[in-house]
């Protein structure tokens, strides 16, 4: 693999997630729409202004795990 490329294992590690399972995430404190940010390997709640972290794959929907955003 050359330099700048990644690997599927790389993405896991990151926080890729599974397309099929972004469909059916919602917010756990407004019920609304997330956003997917896969640099920062997160779901964004633009109504709650709150981030929670992928970690390995898996979306961590815990607002005792959210950052605040603006």
């Amino acid at each position: 693999m050359s330099k700048g490329e990644t690997s599927a294992s790389d993405d896991d590690q990151r926080g890729a997630i599974d397309p099929k399972m972004l469909e059916a995430l919602i917010c756990p404190i407004t019920h609304g729409a997330l956003d997917y940010d896969r640099a920062g390997a997160r779901l964004i709640s633009r109504k709650a202004k709150l981030a929670f972290p992928i970690r390995g794959g898996v979306p961590i929907m815990l607002e005792s795990e959210a950052e605040p955003i603006e």
